[in-house]
């Protein structure tokens, strides 16, 4: 579609309005104009997309060791990149004037291409640089999980909308996300970042958030384009292990549910998505090659395009191509199932694949070599780098790419969406088990506050005038409240922060520890809130404890609230919570809800009655 809703820009200095300058002409025939301009340089640098970070003051790094592996300049007017996955945060207004800075570097190259920024999600409680950060100056909401549990379309679009608002004022114009894997493997790192096991409840919430995202209608220049992930489905994962490290890079399928992963990826492409990332695994004993599915040509040719009719953006995950240092610790590349090749032909192997992008890389120059050497024609790099300008011109980058610090200070974190996003939280939280104990009262039922003893949070969250009164001495309280986070072990000889940020392992408590925590559910009637960012194993728990509650992403004043019958919980569980560890190892990783007796059963949450004086 043609805008012509403002003036050209002189992108390439010359004085002269050109087709690709023009907003009144189609995209289209912008694309294909640039597209006949630009070099084969200018084309290789579209294909990578790499971190960038950004100085407390919204100055440019330029050191050579940053995380994007050169200083800011050099990565756009050396290397021709434009497409940044930003790390990190900042103020909104350093934000904005950063993303502005970046701006103006790109305008001042020979054709003026614009930038395009990215994130990973950034709206909630996880704090894992390699797949989330924590809402800082942003709304903060429940995760995703806590979304599922609510299972509330008309929230998740406002959800995803007030995340446009958001990332827009600040310049994001690329959601690394949702998150569409399907978590059928309990002890998998990533399933706090799914909409949890069900393709059904998946599908059904994919829509949603990509017309949140949009902003209503196809992509646009008011909208965030979203690049959902990871294809075809992250969950399956044998022993629970992550591909982002060796020992984790087999997906397996022994219950034959391949296809059943692919749902909600059939969701978001009928409901238009742009942009899609496979993930880092590699199929096993399946009809497909047993690489990772960035180099996979069945997986993203033959199954995402031919298959499934996909034919915008695939951008791999990140680091498929090089070693790379990461917080401190040097990670060998993802090159699951090709190992054996070098940097030049695991480039060619991607783009043989069907992928446009590489994510975490910086080396346009890899590309050129591959063409001038004859081993890459250079009409398949302008395959994909058509792709990339189509939707920089879909986004209005080419007409408008700055922002507007004011309006930045303003949007983000606004008052409006922060309120949003805690009540959202209190919907979120979700009753397991309630044994008259809540909405809280007195055990007497007299009118005196009842004595509180608790436990991993602040006591002062259930500061509410006079509605308790707290003591230090569990053996003086009527009630205890505890916190809990779902266990999970350190991997034996891992010293990278990096590595640490995804829990993984078992799902119980470890002997020692349990017995401190039924110590105290046998002392005085405990309420248990336990963060599910994985099903937790908790059968004694459940059995001993006076109240459970799930929480998905829920600050410690919203907690206090629910207990205390400030605010109403309505969430369902998005998985099952298994009875057993000896069930979980010996669960088939591809498969949903397959608990015959689980603790808790996929969509169990109690509804709670009002306490009346």
């Amino acid at each position: 579609m043609a805008s012509a809703t403002r003036p050209p820009r002189d992108l390439n200095h010359n004085g002269t309005v050109e087709p690709y300058e023009d907003p009144a002409q189609p995209v289209e025939r912008r694309v294909a104009d640039l597209l006949g301009r630009m070099t084969l340089e200018e084309k290789a640098g579209l294909l990578f997309q790499t971190i960038l970070t950004m100085n407390p003051d919204g100055t440019l790094v330029e050191r050579a060791d940053a995380p994007g592996g050169a200083p800011t300049t050099e990565l756009i007017t050396a290397r021709s990149m434009n497409h940044f996955n930003l790390m990190g945060s900042g103020s909104p207004r350093a934000m904005a004037e950063w993303h502005n800075r970046l701006q103006e570097l790109a305008a001042d190259t020979r054709l003026g291409i614009p930038v395009t920024l990215a994130s990973d999600p950034r709206h909630s409680f996880t704090d894992n640089p390699a797949t989330a950060m924590r809402s800082g100056p942003f709304s903060q909401w429940p995760e995703p999980l806590g979304l599922a549990a609510l299972g509330d379309a008309d929230l998740v679009r406002e959800y995803a909308d007030i995340v446009r608002r958001e990332y827009l004022s600040v310049g994001i114009r690329v959601a690394l996300h949702p998150q569409i894997d399907l978590a059928t493997e309990p002890r998998w790192a990533r399933g706090n970042g799914t909409f949890g096991a069900d393709a059904e409840l998946t599908s059904r919430l994919v829509g949603p958030y990509l017309e949140g995202l949009r902003g209503g209608g196809q992509v646009g220049p008011h909208s965030v384009s979203a690049m959902v992930k990871h294809f075809p489905g992250g969950g399956p994962q044998k022993d629970g292990e992550d591909p982002h490290f060796v020992y984790g890079r087999e997906q397996v399928y022994p219950g034959g549910f391949f296809d059943y992963h692919l749902k909600p990826f059939r969701a978001a492409i009928a409901a238009g998505v742009t942009q899609i990332m496979p993930y880092y695994g590699m199929p096993v004993g399946t009809e497909h090659e047993e690489v990772g599915f960035g180099f996979n040509r069945g997986i993203i040719t033959g199954l995402l395009r031919e298959r499934l009719g996909f034919d915008g953006i695939v951008c791999t995950d990140w680091a498929l191509i090089h070693d790379a240092p990461i917080m401190g610790n040097l990670f060998p590349a993802r090159a699951w199932g090709v190992e054996h090749l070098g940097p030049l032909e695991r480039i060619r192997k991607v783009l043989d694949a069907g992928a446009d992008q590489f994510g975490g890389e910086a080396c346009p120059e890899l590309v050129v070599e591959l063409v001038r050497s004859g081993r890459l024609e250079e009409s398949r790099v302008d395959v994909s780098a058509a792709r990339l300008l189509r939707e920089k011109f879909r986004l209005g980058l080419f007409d408008d790419p700055f922002v507007d610090p004011d309006l930045a200070e303003a949007t983000v974190g606004a008052a409006a969406f922060r309120a949003q996003g805690a009540a959202a939280q209190r919907r979120a939280l979700t009753v397991l088990v309630n044994d008259d104990a809540l909405p809280l009262r007195t055990p007497s039922g007299d009118r005196r506050p009842p004595r509180l003893y608790v436990e991993g949070m602040p006591a002062d969250s259930f500061a509410r005038g006079d509605a308790v009164v707290l003591t230090d001495d569990p053996g003086e309280a009527d009630f205890a409240v505890l916190r809990l986070d779902t266990p999970h072990e350190p991997r034996p000889g891992a010293d990278s922060v990096y590595e640490r940020g995804f829990h993984r392992g078992r799902l119980d408590f470890p002997a020692e520890r349990l017995k401190e925590i039924l110590r105290l559910l046998d002392t005085v009637p405990t309420i248990v809130v336990i963060h599910l960012e994985r099903p937790a194993v908790i059968p004694e728990i459940a059995q001993r404890c006076v109240a459970l509650i799930g929480a998905f992403g829920a600050s410690d004043e919203a907690v206090g609230d629910v207990i205390l019958g400030h605010a109403t919980p309505e969430g369902r569980l998005p998985f099952q919570l298994p009875r057993t560890m000896d069930e979980v190892t010996h669960g088939r990783p591809d498969s949903p809800h397959e608990s015959t007796d689980p603790l808790f059963d996929f969509g169990h949450g109690l509804r709670l009655a009002p306490r009346h004086p």
